[in-house]
């Protein structure tokens, strides 16, 4: 059974974004950039298998998930992982999957306190249990896209993941 451990201001380390990152690349051989690249849950997973090897089926996890409802179930994945070991966490997986910097960083901040609270040095190899798979990190979230319609038209649009909004000279932005 698995170390509970509860997150505070008191309790977490002052690690920079960058030394999270190296110790997630350098634990599971990654080449992630960004923490919002956590957002599949892959490396979550195997964090967790490096843990309780077994807890979770490794050969189910995506590790070269892209889109939304394959993260989602690498998320459900871990989670069961969790009430099989009774880990007292509730994983926010709409927030995480939407890979946005913050909630990103607060999940991995305590998942890193799980993990030293919880890790007993055996020998891992990241690469044979992903079974080969490179693990690529999805593409980090683009924000928003300036796109010009035409260069003679007096329109502009911006993209957005979850809408569309068109901007004219007098700087309205009406939602289509």
């Amino acid at each position: 059974m698995a170390v509970n451990v509860y997150s505070t201001s008191m309790t977490i380390e002052n690690l920079s974004r960058h030394d999270m990152l190296a110790w997630v690349n350098d634990s599971l051989q990654l080449p992630y950039t960004k923490i919002e690249q956590l957002c599949s849950g892959g490396a979550y997973c195997q964090l967790m298998d490096m843990l309780f090897p077994g807890c979770i089926l490794m050969k189910k996890v995506k590790f070269n998930a892209k889109l939304e409802h394959e993260y989602i179930h690498n998320f459900k994945g871990l989670q069961a992982s969790f009430k099989r070991m009774n880990v007292d966490k509730i994983i926010p997986v709409e927030r995480l999957v939407k890979g946005k910097f913050q909630d990103n960083f607060e999940f991995l901040q305590w998942f890193k306190k799980f993990f030293d609270a919880n890790y007993d040095g055996k020998d891992y190899d990241p690469v044979m249990s992903r079974q080969g798979h490179e693990g690529t990190p999805p593409p980090p979230n683009p924000g928003t896209i300036y796109a010009p319609h035409n260069v003679f038209e007096t329109e502009t649009t911006f993209l957005r993941s979850e809408e569309l909004l068109v901007s004219d000279r007098s700087g309205v932005k009406v939602r289509k």
